[in-house]
Formats: structure tokens, C-alpha cells, sequence
């Protein structure tokens, strides 16, 4: 896991096909960083976060809890005093398929924190909910113990058995595109792609 941390997720995300993700809505509430760990997932009544509270006390350090709260933005599931118990657990993030709430203050942490909105509007903590079942995110199904990664760019999860193979190849593309900005900086980036492609098209540029 820790190997991760060295790729942006958008590497991992184009070597998994591009069909992989959280939603583009789902966005980062901290400053920096990279949140990389294995998921406890939560499916939780929107609008309620008693199992959430659960999940933060069973979670390991370093698990990431992931949320699936209907994508509602009428309530908050947490907000600045469950951050500071997840920090105080050794936690490695919380997302959130739902709304947050003292955004101001877990923006400004390195904690990470994903969720859909902010509101102001605390949560029922009534039940019902389940932990540690499959569940899906923008149309990404999270299973318990899934590797979850995320930056300013968002979330992706991916799968604990295809992890070795994702690593190896996000690596030989973070490699490449690294050596292309060289190029690019350099003023000797390849460009003869962009007309051969057009050409295969059919397209007849002057």
C-alpha cells in the first residue's frame, strides 16, 4: 500500500481502463497529500450516522472508511469532532458519499476527507446501516478490504488481488509521463501522434 502513494491517482486511474471511480462530484476536503488504505465500508440511511460511529471504532489504523450514505446533501455524516477521532485512532481517511459539515476546518487539515457537499444540518443517528458490505460509489463497487486511493483529483478504489498488476503498470505510465514533461520542457515533445491520428480518422488537415 504504502508503494501507492508514490502515483497520482489519475496513472492508476487510466491503467484500470479509465472505468474506474468515485464520481467527478466526489471532491477532497484537505490540504494535500495522498490517502492510500484498505476500505471498512459503511452503508448507512441517509442522513444517519450511528453505523459510521461504529465503523470509526472498529476501523484499524490506517483503514479507510468508506461511506455510502445515498448521496444525500441533506444532512452531514461528520464533521470536525469525528475527523478528530478518527486522527486519534491512527485512521487514513473518511469518504463520504454525502455531505460534511466544518468544511472550513477539514479543508485547512491534512486529514483526508472526501465527501459530495457541506451542509450545516447534523445527522439522526437512528439506524439503519450495515459495515464491512460491498457497496457502490458513482457506479465503483468498494468491497471491505479494497485498496482505496485518493488525491486532489478524487477516488478509486482497487481490488486487493489485482493490486500487484495496477502497481506495475500505473508505475510504467507515471515513468512515461514523466519522461514525456522532460520532453515538453525541453521543447522536443513528439507531436507527429496528433496528425496520425487524424489521418486514421479520415480527417484532412491543410
Amino acid at each position: 500500500m504504502d508503494a501507492f502513494r508514490s502515483l497520482p491517482v489519475a496513472n492508476i486511474s487510466d491503467v484500470m481502463s479509465r472505468m474506474t471511480a468515485g464520481g467527478a462530484a466526489l471532491r477532497p476536503y484537505f490540504t494535500g497529500g495522498m490517502m492510500v488504505g484498505p476500505a471498512i465500508t459503511v452503508k448507512a440511511r441517509p442522513g444517519d450516522n450511528l453505523m459510521v460511529h461504529k465503523a470509526l471504532d472498529i476501523a484499524e489504523p490506517g483503514d479507510i472508511v468508506v461511506v455510502d450514505a445515498g448521496g444525500d446533501l441533506t444532512n452531514a455524516i461528520i464533521g470536525e469532532l469525528m475527523v478528530a477521532h478518527a486522527i486519534q485512532r491512527g485512521l487514513g481517511g473518511i469518504v463520504i458519499n454525502g455531505a460534511i459539515r466544518d468544511s472550513a476546518e477539514l479543508s485547512a487539515g491534512s486529514f483526508p476527507v472526501f465527501a459530495l457537499g457541506v451542509t450545516h444540518r447534523g445527522p439522526y443517528k437512528d439506524g439503519p446501516g450495515e459495515v464491512n458490505v460491498p457497496i457502490s460509489i458513482g457506479g465503483m463497487v468498494i468491497n471491505p478490504g479494497d485498496l482505496v486511493c485518493g488525491d486532489a483529483d478524487g477516488f478509486l478504489s482497487v481490488q486487493m488481488d489485482d493490486a500487484e498488476s495496477i502497481f506495475a503498470a500505473a508505475t510504467k505510465k507515471h515513468e512515461a509521463e514523466t519522461k514525456q514533461m522532460e520532453a515538453i520542457r525541453a521543447g522536443k515533445n513528439d507531436r507527429a501522434w496528433v496528425d496520425a491520428a487524424l489521418a486514421k480518422l479520415g480527417c484532412v488537415t491543410a
